[in-house]
């Protein structure tokens, strides 16, 4: 008897984790939707709130040279490349990994998505420490 009652209580509580599960999978998908668009506006709001002065000032100087482009405008191509990677990213969060619009690479997505922005922001600190004289 001990078998039969064990096996129907186990019966029970998979029976209540699964309709737990049906009412939660919907929500957390939603969740999850506002989670990564929320995410991906804050990561582009990010650099335009701090470094749009900057920004401003280094392209009122442009010139069409190397050194240029490659020392003061690298952060920013850094940035903008890692929300490219990071896109994806954002549109397929809560979305079936079976779906056509989630992307088979998501997690070298997100990576190269993370490693670009992360050191376009880094870079970005040191260019504006250089241009606001607090570099040693």
């Amino acid at each position: 008897m001990q078998g039969e009652e064990l096996r129907r209580r186990n019966e029970f509580w998979a029976m209540r984790d699964r309709r737990r599960a049906l009412g939660r999978n919907a929500a957390d998908r939603r969740r999850a939707r506002r989670v990564g668009i929320i995410g991906f506006l804050a990561a582009v709001a990010l650099p335009v709130v701090f470094f749009h002065r900057l920004v401003g000032d280094i392209a009122s100087e442009f010139r069409l040279e190397f050194e240029y482009l490659v020392a003061e405008w690298s952060p920013w191509v850094l940035i903008a490349a890692g929300l490219v990677f990071w896109l994806p990213v954002a549109w397929s969060a809560g979305r079936d990994p079976d779906s056509r619009w989630y992307p088979r690479a998501r997690n070298a997505y997100a990576g190269w998505g993370v490693t670009l922005y992360l050191l376009g922001l880094a870079l970005g600190v040191q260019v504006a420490q250089i241009a606001g004289g607090l570099a040693p």
